[in-house]
């Protein structure tokens, strides 16, 4: 499998008067290059995992390619609470960067992270906005979420909680998850749009030049994922992008290159004290509770996608990729931004073919390069990345085959799961819902039994969540 490290390589001059090897300079570089390469993909397992340098670099890219809006989104729905935009695009590249590499290096596994989407919009829209707390405490809150996440995660909590989870539940969040991004794709795309009155969505424009090419690039990424092209998803998001600009659907940056801005006016500007306040209990355990339910919806959905459970329907060495997003929601406040975790978009460089950390890694030197590049990196247009989310949208509903549909126990949490999910636009509302209604279904069949302790402190809290979430 590996290559002999005795053979001495083509660069080496053969003194004859000794009858010795002596390798020349270049050589001893492509066989010092060999034995990292190696070492990486042991540390890896690559022969573990059945894949190859290719597939984790492309994979990696095209993750980093599906979320890189990211880099655009977070500051501006931050904004509202009053976080200085410009300094909050530094934060969220560096979380994003710093997590995706502690995921790849501590936990090896192929999930990026980043700030979440739904929990800054929970900061921003009601802690601050409807609450009128200020940010400074709003992100307090965050820490005090994260360094609770990581004291459980570190005690076992976590994973006993995570293991308590049914079988059939955690292929519903794979499933849930595949809707979810098919409806974020659908919605960047401009396929379905918001609508004024009548139903809440209905059909975009399909006139828009915009909204054409994004139903092409589903249809090209379709096809060449059909004729198995490598890397046949970013392919089809650069084909898009490569026709956009011509047309004028999308702007050509002014400036490719741009000096990050700097951090302090929010560098550490959290307010620890204010946010132990007991009015703030509820805030805390509502980002406890939706960060957590969040994690376990998109670790178990990506691994379910990516075939990394084991024979018990469990992840082996949860805790380390449970560690690694508590460590970086605390980093994240710390830094200025909001909770931090592992991104669905992940699903998008698995369906790639990326399986190691390796692509968790290649995430985060892209963000760190984009740290520098980002107006070329949001150019790529909406409508182009969105038909790659549908596309990885269609390959996770693989994953509600293996739900029961012959045990209403187990199909009604299963259905609550993927439609709160879907409809209410939030993983971990989903998650909830399912967590109470598992353990009522089978109370009502008078099956109690066959439901886990660990549930039913899950169903619990989910409960509570219900009750105290602010509105």
């Amino acid at each position: 499998m590996h290559a002999e490290l005795s053979l001495v390589p083509q660069a080496a001059s053969i003194q004859s008067a000794s009858s010795a090897s002596v390798i020349s300079p270049a050589g001893f570089a492509w066989r010092r290059k060999d034995v990292v390469k190696q070492l990486l993909e042991r540390y890896f397992a690559f022969s573990t995992h059945e894949t190859t340098w290719s597939r984790e670099l492309v994979g990696g890219a095209t993750t980093f390619v599906t979320m890189a809006y990211i880099i655009v989104v977070n500051p501006a729905i931050l904004a509202e609470a009053g976080i200085p935009r410009e300094a909050s695009v530094t934060a969220t590249v560096l979380v994003a960067a710093l997590g995706s590499l502690a995921m790849g290096i501590y936990a090896r596994r192929p999930f990026a992270v980043a700030p979440l989407m739904g929990e800054n919009a929970f900061v921003a829209m009601t802690v601050v906005a409807l609450l009128g707390e200020p940010w400074p405490v709003a992100l307090g809150a965050v820490f005090w979420s994260g360094v609770t996440f990581a004291v459980l995660t570190l005690l076992g909590a976590r994973r006993y909680l995570a293991e308590a989870i049914p079988a059939s539940l955690k292929q519903a969040m794979a499933a849930g998850i595949g809707l979810f991004l098919t409806f974020i794709g659908l919605h960047s795309a401009g396929l379905v749009v918001a609508s004024t009155s009548g139903p809440p969505v209905r059909l975009g424009n399909i006139h828009d030049p915009r909204v054409v090419l994004a139903a092409t690039g589903f249809l090209l990424i379709c096809v060449l994922m059909l004729h198995r092209v490598p890397g046949g998803i970013i392919v089809g998001i650069l084909c898009i992008t490569a026709v956009s600009v011509p047309l004028g659907l999308t702007a050509w940056p002014e400036s490719v290159v741009a000096w990050p801005a700097s951090l302090d006016p929010i560098l550490g500007q959290l307010n620890f004290a204010a946010s132990l306040s007991p009015r703030l209990w509820p805030v805390v355990l509502t980002i406890f509770v939706m960060v957590f339910v969040d994690t376990l919806a998109t670790l178990y959905g990506l691994s379910v996608r990516a075939r990394l459970l084991d024979a018990r329907g469990q992840l082996p060495q949860m805790e380390r990729p449970m560690l690694v997003d508590a460590l970086t929601t605390a980093l994240a406040a710390l830094l200025g931004t909001t909770t931090a975790g592992a991104y669905v978009e992940s699903a998008a460089g698995i369906a790639a073919g990326g399986r190691t950390g390796l692509v968790a890694c290649v995430v985060a030197l892209l963000f760190l390069i984009s740290l520098f590049f980002w107006p070329l990196v949001t150019a790529i247009p909406s409508h182009a990345y969105g038909p790659a989310l549908i596309f990885v949208g269609l390959l996770m509903l693989e994953a509600i085959r293996d739900v029961r549909f012959d045990d209403w126990t187990e199909l009604v949490p299963s259905f609550v799961t993927i439609a709160f999910m879907v409809f209410t636009f939030h993983l971990g509302v989903g998650m909830t819902a399912g967590f109470v209604s598992y353990p009522l279904m089978k109370l009502a069949a008078g099956r109690a039994r066959e439901v886990p302790a660990g549930l039913w402190l899950l169903a619990a809290l989910s409960a509570i969540f219900f009750v105290v979430a602010p509105q």
